[in-house]
């Protein structure tokens, strides 16, 4: 097995288990912990990049327009996306968490349409209708719209379209964007003690070290995706992103005692059903452009 393949493997796992971790403050609000997700994640990068002696290039992004405003859009969004998840996992709705990294990479496809202007071949296309027909069936059994699978697959669709604006490592990367929301985590915080309304703080001492970590937590997929990234083709990366919303499913069901309903079941059914058509047709379109 190749380093890239190993390292995707191990990203998606920490991604796919994180339900557990963030279950361990079920009694802290989301804010709350998102807000120390954020401190400590830059802690931590902070010691990761001084170690690596770039904080350099920390400053030449600081001095660059071109390179600050992508940054600035990509933390909003980063942060934007781990609240929702947050928020989903300590209010029971793993199930529709999974369901929104699911439907992440087709929402790539329609990103790239739209502000890229990629044009998807046919297969590609059906792809893209039958996983807004499984989204219809889902909104009409949950019988609201599923906000939360739209607003994740959306805020992190969006995060991966404002990166490509930018070409930082996994380091550099998500310093700079954790340092963008670093004045409003602190901010809160100064907020939370003002109005006595701290929870994290009261927390006993072997919690409130399993929240440190959540820096380390944050960060450690980040570069081990980061380095897959570097060493795979984006098809095969894709493939194996779908061990993390797949554990997530298991998890709401076997650890969580989630309901899934019948429905419910059909409607992954149709998106494994997309992701498989939209696998075919880009590696039949693949070799057609090759033998062209």
């Amino acid at each position: 097995m190749n380093n890239g393949l190993v390292n995707a493997v191990i990203a998606y796992i920490m991604w796919g288990v994180l339900p557990l971790y963030w279950k361990l403050f079920n009694d802290v609000p989301a804010g709350e912990i998102l807000s120390h997700r954020v401190v400590w994640s830059f802690v931590f990068m902070g010691i990761v990049v001084v170690l690596q002696r770039r904080w350099g290039d920390m400053k030449r992004i600081a001095a660059s327009r071109a390179l600050l405003l992508p940054l600035v859009a990509s933390g909003l969004l980063i942060a934007a996306n781990w609240l929702i998840f947050i928020w989903a996992v300590n209010n029971g709705h793993v199930v529709e968490t999974s369901l929104g990294y699911y439907l992440n990479p087709l929402l790539n496809v329609l990103l790239a349409v739209v502000f890229l202007r990629e044009k998807p071949n046919r297969g590609q296309w059906l792809a893209i209708a039958i996983a807004g027909a499984a989204v219809l069936i889902i909104a009409v059994d949950y019988g609201r719209f599923p906000w939360i699978a739209i607003s994740l697959a959306a805020s992190f669709g969006l995060y991966g379209f404002a990166k490509k604006k930018i070409r930082q490592d996994a380091s550099i990367g998500l310093l700079s964007e954790t340092a963008v929301v670093l004045p409003i985590a602190l901010g809160y915080w100064i907020y939370l003690a003002a109005a006595g309304k701290t929870t994290a703080w009261t927390l006993p001492a072997s919690t409130f070290v399993e929240l440190l970590l959540s820096g380390i937590v944050t960060a450690l997929p980040l570069l081990f995706f980061a380095r897959a990234a570097a060493r795979m083709s984006l098809s095969t990366l894709g493939f194996v992103q779908y061990i993390g919303p797949t554990i997530m499913l298991l998890l709401s069901v076997f650890a969580f005692k989630e309901s899934v309903s019948p429905v419910l079941l059909v409607g992954f059914s149709l998106i494994w059903t997309a992701l498989i058509v939209y696998a075919a047709a880009s590696v039949r379109g693949a070799r057609l452009a090759k033998a062209g």
